[in-house]
């Protein structure tokens, strides 16, 4: 029995990671990947048996073998990557809002900390439709992606879930905290925060060699220029 309307309600995380995860179906730069996160394994099934028969553009559809660390299982969807990419995405999207009722969707592409609204404009400006545009892309956009950022923490792991950044030493519980904002020209209307330095000093020791400095509420950690905005959790 297919799904239908509302099946998936409240299991699928609204935030899609584009290019985020290696093909199995050829290389990189030939093929965009996808990748829904959803709550069970059953719903998470469903969910890739309804893209990989619905759509014929799809190479492959598959899940993870076992639950993720924020407790969903991850759908993986491959396509080809051409001019028709973005007009394919778009179709898949309105699909899994209807069987999962959401009003809305966004997305996160390569490994980037800010997601962006799930429509035609920024799917344009942001996936490359070619080999070419994308070694271009990847190239232009690397220090951009969390995993570069944090080339010099010492956490164990670091990690992005929806719009939750999750940093792991080993011995310790793990921080996790909400991206507000990250870029290079990144502004705050707060006052440094003098009342909270344990807590600065603390993170400087958990992640690294970084100028960490509070605003208010917000942490903001700088490197090579750019500037990341957190808020604890």
């Amino acid at each position: 029995m297919g799904l239908i309307k509302n099946d998936l309600a409240h299991l699928v995380d609204m935030i899609v990671e584009i290019d985020s995860y290696k093909s199995k179906m050829g290389n990189d730069s030939d093929i965009v990947t996808l990748a829904f996160s959803i709550h069970g394994n059953e719903p998470a099934k469903d969910l890739e048996n309804f893209i990989e028969k619905g759509y014929p553009f799809v190479l492959d559809a598959d899940v993870t073998s076992g639950e993720q660390s924020d407790g969903t299982y991850k759908v993986f969807v491959e396509m080809e990557r051409n001019k028709e990419v973005t007009a394919n995405i778009l179709e898949i999207a309105d699909g899994v809002k209807k069987l999962s009722n959401l009003d809305r969707m966004k997305f996160r592409y390569y490994k980037n900390f800010k997601s962006k609204d799930l429509d035609e404009e920024n799917l344009n400006a942001s996936i490359p439709v070619d080999k070419q545009s994308y070694e271009i892309a990847i190239n232009e956009t690397q220090y951009e992606n969390y995993k570069n950022f944090f080339t010099k923490s010492y956490a164990e792991s670091i990690d992005m879930l929806g719009e939750t950044l999750i940093i792991k030493n080993t011995y310790a519980e793990p921080l996790r905290f909400h991206v507000t904002d990250f870029g290079k020209d990144t502004q705050l209307d707060e006052t440094i925060n003098m009342k909270d330095m344990g807590e600065v000093i603390f993170l400087s020791k958990a992640l690294g060699d970084y100028n960490i400095t509070k605003f208010g509420d917000t942490i903001v950690l700088t490197n090579e220029g750019y500037s990341l905005h957190l808020k604890r959790i």
